[in-house]
């Protein structure tokens, strides 16, 4: 795999960081299908991509529910193992939440650095947080997700119970532990507080200028097509959340002004202490006057997406906003699944079924079809975003008349 992913090629002081190859577990339960299951692994290998790992083996195995104590079945577990002993891996990634007691005994079986899902998304934010309200977002998410598992993390408390006066006080560290959690929790979530009260404030010093909002899944294209709309240079690559903070640039179209706002891509069984956690960040979209949904039309599962981030939106209670459906990536999807054989004239018609039945799918919402990177079809986008935000300027002022 080329190092492409890398987020600098600046060059850094201090000791360089090794590379650390990954084994991913997953479960297929009786909820999931095997391809639902596929899915998700791919995610969770971008996932360690994202994060410096190399994924370099999968297992997944059949079990109606997770083994209590490892999670996955005992034969299952050393076959890991043995391929542990046998290889250079020093992170195994689990799919699906662990609990604290899960985590200590599979660590003491294959001696090597345990986590699951949440906590490599929890790292990936760790790493990307830029902003105080980002960073405090992301400590309190932390924080939420270690409480109920310090338990099951103090396994050296285990071998003590048996020892004359030794329960008490190691009861007591656990619970002096668990308070200041809960004093940390407690303290992050005041220190939101007054960062959301000091973006409501910037918010409101905005003026009454119309707002759009770009909101998609991960990794769609949402900042390529924020740099190119605002002509700005926001931090953009082919990587899971590589936008954290809410980016607002000031746009003009032609006389025309209005804020744009870049938010965080969405993710399938994204943990819920980090929703809870990043419903601040959301705000944006909340206050939007216009949302722009982008889609990746070349991702063979952009279904699930789009239901996904509609999912979310409905959750926040903004579906009912003006909405622009943009099917970013169309150059993509020309080149994975058109043959060089097909003629020219099949391509096309083959492209306009698409972009009808998707009209006809999605017909409560406008559709476009664009290419942010090769700007393709963006003229009219700009015309169509035009005539949506006049109309709500429209709304706005219906007694007077703006020249902007």
């Amino acid at each position: 795999m080329s190092d492409n992913w890398q987020v600098s090629k600046q060059k850094k002081s201090g000791l360089k960081k090794k590379q650390e190859n990954a084994i991913l577990i997953g479960l297929i339960q009786k909820s999931n299908t095997e391809e639902q299951v596929k899915e998700y692994m791919d995610e969770l290998e971008f996932l360690a991509m994202t994060a410096g790992a190399v994924t370099v083996k999968r297992y997944t195995q059949k079990l109606q529910h997770p083994d209590k104590r490892t999670f996955i079945g005992k034969g299952k577990l050393e076959e890991v193992i043995e391929y542990v002993e046998n290889h250079d891996i020093d992170l195994i990634i689990f799919d699906d939440d662990l609990t604290g007691k899960q985590t200590s005994i599979l660590e003491e079986h294959l001696k090597r650095k345990i986590i699951d899902r949440s906590t490599l998304i929890l790292d990936i934010f760790a790493s990307r947080a830029q902003s105080a309200q980002a960073k405090t977002q992301v400590e309190l998410a932390q924080m939420q997700y270690l409480l109920p598992r310090l338990r099951g993390l103090w396994t050296h408390l285990e071998r003590q119970r048996g020892g004359i006066g030794m329960r008490g006080p190691g009861e007591m560290e656990i619970e002096t532990d668990r308070r200041i959690i809960r004093d940390k929790i407690s303290l992050l979530k005041k220190k939101l507080e007054k960062i959301d009260k000091q973006n409501e404030t910037q918010r409101k010093n905005r003026g009454q200028m119309i707002r759009v909002s770009l909101v998609g899944y991960t990794n769609v294209g949402k900042s390529t097509l924020m740099n190119t709309l605002s002509k700005s240079d926001v931090f953009a690559e082919n990587k899971l959340f590589a936008t954290l903070d809410t980016t607002v640039r000031k746009v003009v179209f032609g006389r025309m002004p209005f804020l744009l706002s870049d938010t965080v891509g969405f993710i399938r069984k994204l943990p819920h202490h980090l929703v809870e956690s990043f419903k601040s960040t959301l705000d944006e979209v909340r206050e939007s006057d216009i949302l722009l949904h982008v889609v990746d039309i070349a991702h063979p599962k952009y279904e699930d997406h789009l239901a996904t981030v509609t999912q979310t939106l409905t959750d926040l209670k903004v579906l009912d906003k003006p909405t622009l459906l943009i099917f970013n990536k169309i150059d993509l999807y020309k080149e994975r699944y058109f043959d060089d054989l097909i003629e020219t004239e099949d391509k096309e018609q083959i492209l306009a079924e698409l972009k009808e039945n998707l009209q006809n799918i999605h017909h409560q919402h406008k559709t476009i079809f664009i290419s942010a990177l090769k700007k393709e079809n963006l003229d009219q986008l700009r015309e169509t975003l035009t005539t949506m935000i006049e109309n709500q300027y429209g709304v706005r002022y219906p007694y007077q008349s703006k020249h902007w």
